[in-house]
């Protein structure tokens, strides 16, 4: 692939983590877009809802963020179609990483397996699987702003409404100093009762005059 291209080619940038609490998961995602150093758009959606029990979240290319979802949501539909049984969390991990995509996109997927137990994978762009056990921020732009944070505060005693403010911090954290990562935060929780939205904020200009 050209060089230019490659340096130009829209991208999600991206902060996205998940957070694992004693009583679900918590995954959160900005909303920036850019190509190369522009920003292309401020809504972008980068934490998806599977079906009733997956929750999954990307950074990389764009494009692929947006079609991974739907692909995984149809392919995990015919495995239980045809097996009679729903897959497990783990079994959709796999199933995830065996996408071919263009080696610049990773994922994080949680959900909730039939037994009420909750898991977290993780996916890097070469296609491992790594069970997380805490928490983890995938690869995207805005990782390194992140991992000092959650490192420091996290607690494996964290409920969800604790994770939700972790995951909250550590999103605007990395707005405030990666170039990739910004202008709003999604987060979902993901507990027995089911996926919620539970924050969809958006950051908007504010000048005032300096003191």
């Amino acid at each position: 692939m050209d060089d230019d291209f490659k340096k130009n080619i829209l991208k999600t940038g991206t902060t996205i983590l998940g957070i694992v609490c004693k009583d679900g998961v918590v995954m959160a995602a900005d909303n920036q877009v850019s190509a190369g150093n522009l920003v292309m758009g401020k809504t972008e959606k980068k934490v998806f809802p599977i079906n009733g029990y997956l929750v999954m979240a990307g950074c990389g290319m764009a494009a692929e963020i947006q079609k991974i979802p739907k692909y995984l949501a149809a392919e995990l539909k015919l495995k239980e179609l045809r097996s009679k049984s729903r897959p497990t969390v783990k079994q959709a991990a796999g199933l995830l990483s065996n996408f071919r995509t263009s080696g610049q996109s990773a994922y994080l997927l949680t959900g909730f397996n039939e037994d009420g137990s909750a898991e977290l994978y993780s996916t890097d762009p070469a296609g491992h699987v790594r069970k997380v056990e805490d928490y983890d921020a995938s690869f995207g732009s805005g990782m390194p702003f992140v991992l000092g944070l959650l490192e420091r505060q996290y607690k494996k005693s964290m409920v969800v409404k604790e994770g939700v403010e972790l995951a909250k911090e550590a999103i605007k954290s990395s707005s405030q100093r990666d170039m990739g990562s910004g202008y709003g935060i999604d987060i979902y929780t993901i507990t027995k009762e089911g996926i919620k939205k539970v924050v969809e904020e958006v950051i908007t200009p504010n000048y005032e005059k300096r003191e």
